[in-house]
């Protein structure tokens, strides 16, 4: 049983592409001289399995009975094998410490900053705390603290609330000769909230401001995290900090800041932020800042204002890509201005995805499914792969967001998705469905198409929808059989996704 299982675990590392892929590109780190002393060498995958099974069944095993079964694998033993054992157990501490204090006496075996960051990240993972700081004790010691080891150790103490020890670290590191700079706590500040660790990030931020002086490359990352988790609150009060202290937020950070007022439904203090910079800075207003605006403005309905900005984007010179024509597109789909919208559509010579989904979206929202389904069709025929978004839509537009338009059970899918749930042997899934389904007199929420589409991905699916595009021909609904036919054949399985071949 349990070698089943270990030979599960490293299936996915006999292929070398993914070998590789699996240990962080460590090869270029490690072929590095000034890194590592030893080369690269081939992964004997049997060895692996036994090395890892040993270190399974013994791990509490006393030293002397441990070491001896691994002897005979000393010749096997280098940095990139110890990597690949750590993949093996990235939640569980105990087997990867002692086999790393066995590869310590191992003659030919130097540990590096990339092993010991992969040691510290399966300690921090298994919140073994103890290990954690033993280990970047030693890594201090050693001289092979870098930032990756900052971001990793920040992350383990930000998501166990350990702040103290977060700033403590900075501290601890600096005893150790790595001094205190600005751009390890930019690289650690942008981690943090890259991983919704903002709260920690500022902690972090404002307690070493006296080791520390943040710039303003720290407090745009601060304000990108504050409004990724849609704290405006803060996220303004970082703002102000900012500007009190002399920097003046770029670019990237105004439209941060814009993108979260509009998604918050604050359209008039988005605008006002950017009249503020129309007035002030209008030499850094560029493309991304008028396609944010346009967007927007289009999914107001505000098509005039849109075309407004539009004008005069052009009139300075800046010119207009495919995302921002396909707001303007659908801006105008949406207020019922077909022919202007496909008489911009015409004039693009090189139609993308983002084209297509605005005439498509534009068109749904008109009723206009048939021709949405048309526009499929063609962006097909154009050599433009549809996309997981562009059959929700679809689907959505023909059967309703509730997944029923009708009484015909070749019109809704409770009887094609309950049949799937019971196939798959989700039973229990299928028999909420149905109850919740049944009680006509609630209102019934919103089908789950991701849901639908993600049961169907197997080749068993592909089977289903080629049944289903038939039935539904029989009752006249085509385009809705077209859909489903062409996701079969091109979205169902992961191979079919890889191998994507665009009909003539």
């Amino acid at each position: 049983m349990l070698i089943r299982r270990l030979k599960t675990l490293l299936q996915p590392l006999s292929d070398p592409h993914l070998r590789l892929i699996a240990t962080e590109s460590t090869q270029n780190q490690l072929s590095n001289p000034s890194n590592c002393l030893n080369p690269i060498t081939p992964i004997n995958q049997p060895t692996l399995l036994k090395v890892c099974t040993i270190l399974y069944q013994q791990q509490n095993s006393p030293d002397s009975r441990l070491h001896s079964s691994l002897s005979s694998y000393n010749p096997s033993f280098n940095p990139e094998f110890f990597l690949q054992v750590c993949n093996t157990f990235p939640y569980s501490w105990r087997p990867i410490y002692r086999f790393f204090l066995y590869t310590q006496k191992v003659p030919h075996f130097t540990h590096n900053s990339v092993t010991f960051n992969k040691m510290l990240d399966v300690a921090g993972k298994s919140k073994n705390i103890d290990l954690f700081w033993e280990t970047c004790q030693e890594m201090g010691k050693l001289g092979l603290v870098n930032d990756k080891t900052f971001r990793i150790a920040l992350k383990t103490l930000a998501l166990a609330r350990e702040l103290k020890k977060c700033v403590g670290f900075f501290h601890l590191m600096n005893v150790f000769g790595v001094g205190y700079k600005l751009e390890t706590l930019n690289t650690v500040v942008e981690s943090l909230c890259k991983d919704k660790l903002v709260e920690e990030a500022k902690f972090v931020t404002f307690k070493l401001k006296e080791c520390v002086e943040p710039n303003g490359v720290t407090y745009k990352w601060l304000i990108w995290g504050f409004c990724d988790l849609g704290n405006l609150i803060e996220a303004s009060k970082i703002w102000n900090l900012m500007v009190d202290e002399g920097f003046e937020p770029d670019a990237e950070v105004v439209e941060t800041m814009m993108e979260a007022l509009f998604k918050t439904n604050k359209y008039d203090e988005a605008m006002k932020v950017f009249q503020m910079m129309r007035v002030k800075r209008m030499h850094d207003l560029g493309l991304s800042s008028y396609r944010l605006v346009i967007k927007w403005m289009c999914k107001r309905g505000k098509i005039e204002q849109a075309n407004g900005m539009f004008e005069e984007m052009c009139q300075r010179g800046i010119q207009a890509d495919n995302l921002t024509l396909a707001s303007i597109i659908y801006g105008l789909l949406a207020r019922g201005r077909i022919r202007e919208a496909y008489r911009i559509v015409e004039g693009i010579e090189n139609p993308d995805i983002s084209i297509y989904h605005g005439l498509i979206k534009g068109l749904l929202r008109l009723r206009k499914a048939s021709e949405a389904t048309q526009v499929f069709r063609e962006m097909i025929t154009r050599g433009c792969e549809p996309i997981m978004h562009t059959y929700i839509m679809l689907l959505q537009g023909h059967l309703g967001k509730k997944g029923r338009k009708g009484h015909d059970p070749l019109v809704n899918f409770d009887s094609i998705f309950v049949g799937g749930l019971i196939k798959a042997g989700k039973t229990v899934e299928a028999t909420k469905y149905v109850e919740r389904t049944m009680k006509r007199g609630m209102e019934v929420p919103r089908f789950d198409y991701n849901k639908f589409l993600h049961y169907y991905s197997n080749e068993e699916g592909v089977m289903m929808f080629e049944e289903v595009g038939k039935k539904l021909r029989e009752v006249g609904l085509f385009d809705l059989a077209d859909i489903l036919e062409r996701y079969g054949q091109k979205m169902a399985t992961r191979d079919r996704r890889r191998e994507r071949a665009v009909d003539p």
